[in-house]
């Protein structure tokens, strides 16, 4: 399964936060998932870009939504790939009709939603609530979560962090710049903090060698 996109929650009926994913790098796995013979399942939010003929796409709109499809999705599936850039926060009161202008300053409250990527991590199968190993964890049914940690500063650190925190395999580390770029550059992390590979050029080239690397270490192992 792949989340790819972004996240809208709405102010009022017109009006939402969101921000500039384009779901292209969700995209490029999928394609490069596919060329290894895996089936695809993306969880999308709201693009433009084209997704694979041969992945099936489950199409949502606020980080919500597409929390309660990735985790029923994820019940049937190996392993997850949080591509997605979901709404981080949402207004604490949706209003029901259209925001007028008054000439005087808008206070909106925002509160978090919650992280679809840290959820998946948590409940996968294959490991105990302390995250550390089942007897047994090789098993067919073990589950894996690979996350991407999109940081204006401190990038590798802070990767590192979200990859503990939300119980992570492998965190893919990158910056505002792969934000509806055509390309990206890249650190693939291992649960030491290690880099395993860093990637550059453009999101197909990238998609396909961290499907060899998770291929390699979290599929064929």
């Amino acid at each position: 399964m792949i989340t790819s996109g972004p996240t809208r929650q709405y102010l009022d009926p017109v009006r939402y936060v969101t921000n500039a994913s384009s779901g292209r790098m969700g995209a490029a796995l999928a394609t490069a998932a596919l060329e290894l013979g895996h089936e695809v399942v993306i969880v999308s939010g709201p693009v433009t870009v084209d997704y694979p003929a041969g992945a099936t796409v489950i199409p949502v709109v606020t980080t919500d939504e597409m929390l309660q499809a990735a985790v029923e999705t994820f019940k049937q599936c190996d392993g997850a790939i949080g591509a997605a850039a979901p709404c981080d926060y949402m207004p604490r009161q949706i209003q029901t009709q259209k925001i007028s202008k008054t000439g005087k300053p808008l206070t909106i409250e925002l509160v978090e939603t919650a992280d679809v990527v840290a959820t998946l991590g948590q409940n996968k199968r294959g490991r105990d609530r302390g995250d550390q190993p089942l007897a047994d964890d090789r098993s067919p049914r073990r589950q894996w979560v690979v996350g991407f940690a999109l940081e204006t500063e401190d990038q590798r650190f802070r990767a590192i962090v979200k990859l503990e925190r939300k119980h992570c395999d492998l965190m893919v580390s990158n910056g505002p710049s792969a934000i509806d770029a055509a390309d990206n550059e890249v650190e693939l992390l291992d649960p030491d903090g290690n880099v395993i590979e860093a990637i550059a050029g453009d999101k197909e080239h990238v998609a396909r060698r961290l499907l060899a690397q998770i291929q390699q270490r979290l599929i064929s192992s």
